[in-house]
């Protein structure tokens, strides 16, 4: 399964070519598992005080921190700062295509990456609230088309919702993307 889903994504040069909204650069890991025969994505679900984003469900990752820093190594060094998940236990086996902000003018970059199930996660106390693990086929039933107000601004987007937790905006068209890729092995 894992060099079909290889396969199945963009490598990071074909996803560095591609284009998307956003003038400031940042990167999320999609870290991905199996657990009986089930492809898993981890999600970090943001603290409900903080001033941007609050409760929000996303990939670990955040903005690049210099501008020759390598987008993989900010995924990674992001997981690993969020989420307590070593560099070293991630495979990096894909990319997926950037995917622009259109309040915070971010053009995110998200790679994606397999990991070992049942990992211990070691939360950043400040800004992660909790860990969440979705099977991929949970996502595809949770999926929705859905008609969102934010900030005064109407917008449809897709949603996934598992278990109660809504994930939309750029984490939902990055799931959307995901989705549709994987499908032959979900």
């Amino acid at each position: 399964m894992v060099e079909r889903i290889s396969e199945l994504l963009l490598t990071p040069e074909e996803a560095a070519a591609m284009d998307a909204p956003g003038q400031k650069d940042a990167a999320v890991l999609v870290p991905l598992y199996v657990k009986e025969d089930a492809l898993h994505a981890v999600f970090t679900k943001r603290r409900e005080d903080l001033r941007r984003h609050a409760g929000e469900i996303s990939f670990p990752g955040g903005r690049q921190e210099e501008p020759d820093e390598d987008l993989r190594f900010t995924a990674l060094r992001e997981a690993e700062e969020e989420i307590g998940l070593p560099t070293s236990d991630v495979d990096l086996i894909g990319a997926l295509p950037p995917v622009g902000t259109f309040v915070t003018d971010y053009k995110i970059h998200p790679f994606v990456g397999l990991i070992d199930a049942g990992k211990k996660w070691e939360l950043q106390p400040t800004e992660v609230e909790v860990v969440l693990e979705f099977s991929l086929r949970d996502l595809v039933r949770g999926h929705e088309m859905k008609r969102l107000i934010k900030r005064g601004v109407p917008f449809k987007t897709p949603t996934y919702t598992v278990n109660g937790n809504l994930i939309w905006g750029a984490t939902g068209r990055i799931v959307e993307d995901l989705l549709e890729r994987l499908a032959p092995v979900i």
